[in-house]
């Protein structure tokens, strides 16, 4: 119990909650649109705004463009709504500057984009449904996650 407590120190709860409304989240869009909950196919949906490079223009990205960005307020939405209730007002709090977080989300969401997905994508519809390219970039994206992490903090980065 005390190995749970040490990585989990505010509990496993929320933990397990979340996973089980994505998986449900996911779940539902599929069964109702036949659609898998990826974010960056979303990412690039976005990009699909604002840029006219013929890589965004990309019939998928243009034609899922509404759902896409409601599924991506709807992300927002529910973090904001669940810090603000459940959350008890905590909301995010890390020592990392906003501009290192901005680039940070280009930078993965381009690497996501360039990668033929994400872990949203990969990790909770590919896996779930067994899909063996999926299961090997899951790997793939927690082995680059687990190494950066280690460098990173080698070089006093947190």
């Amino acid at each position: 119990m005390n190995t749970i407590a040490q990585w989990f120190p505010t509990g496993w709860e929320p933990f397990l909650y979340g996973g089980i409304t994505i998986g449900l989240g996911v779940s539902v869009l599929f069964w109702l649109t036949g659609l898998i909950g990826g974010i960056s196919t979303t990412y690039s949906a976005v990009w699909s705004l604002v840029t006219r490079h013929p890589f965004f223009q990309h019939e998928k990205f243009v034609s899922t463009r509404n759902w896409r960005l409601m599924y991506g307020l709807g992300l927002v939405v529910g973090a904001v709504a669940f810090t603000y209730t459940l959350g008890h007002g905590q909301g995010f709090v890390t020592k990392v500057p906003l501009w290192q977080l901005f680039v940070g989300g280009i930078v993965g969401g381009f690497g996501a984009r360039m990668g033929g997905g994400c872990t949203s994508g990969h990790g909770i519809c590919g896996v779930g449904s067994g899909q063996l390219p999926s299961i090997l970039a899951v790997i793939i994206f927690l082995s680059t996650a687990i190494v950066t992490a280690h460098v990173v903090r080698a070089m006093g980065g947190f």
